[in-house]
């Protein structure tokens, strides 16, 4: 029963992040920058209130290329991590993250949108690596073509947005209400 708690709890805290990951900056009541990512937390009455958020953008053509969004649960104690890239990607080849000390397995799409294919997992793993590691990452993926690409990742005050990220949803979190008892 534990375990289906759990799931109901992780799977809440996804569909939950998906929003904040989607939600412009306008829409938050506290922003914050710390080297390239900004700390935002937003008007909402939840577990997960706040979120850490980078994003690259196409010089070409002013659109958002890749963005990156990491909520922290204190209830939980868990990391939502939603990692969004471009369209045209091979689905079941999935996305890696690579750092100078780093290398994920390989995460898998969960959706596809007009925005892009968005990576949806709870993992503290990767976010303690990402803390860990040097300025510079890469997210690699594979193209519909067939071929691989890295895409930058900038982790210049990673570590420093996430503290005030914790910090700031430890302040604002609201607890996810026990489920009724039949």
């Amino acid at each position: 029963m534990k375990l289906a708690l759990t799931g109901i709890a992780a799977g809440t805290l996804l569909a939950t992040g998906a929003a904040l990951a989607q939600a412009p900056s306008e829409q938050a009541d506290l922003v914050k920058s710390v080297g390239d990512w900004q700390v935002r937390c937003f008007k909402v009455q939840n577990q997960n209130p706040c979120d850490q958020y980078w994003e690259q953008v196409d010089q070409r053509t002013g659109q958002r290329a890749v963005t990156v969004s990491i909520a922290y649960s204190p209830s939980m104690e868990r990391h939502l991590v939603v990692i969004t890239v471009p369209l045209g990607v091979s689905l079941p080849k999935g996305l890696t993250v690579q750092t100078d000390n780093y290398s994920s397995p390989p995460m898998h799409y969960r959706t596809c949108s007009r925005d892009g294919c968005f990576v949806q997992l709870v993992d503290n793993a990767l976010v303690e690596a990402l803390a860990k590691s040097g300025a510079d990452g890469k997210l690699n993926i594979v193209g519909d073509d067939g071929k691989s690409y890295s895409l930058p990742l900038s982790l210049k005050g990673f570590a420093g947005a996430h503290d005030e990220m914790v910090s700031d949803a430890k302040t604002r979190a609201k607890p996810v209400p026990a489920p009724a008892k039949p």
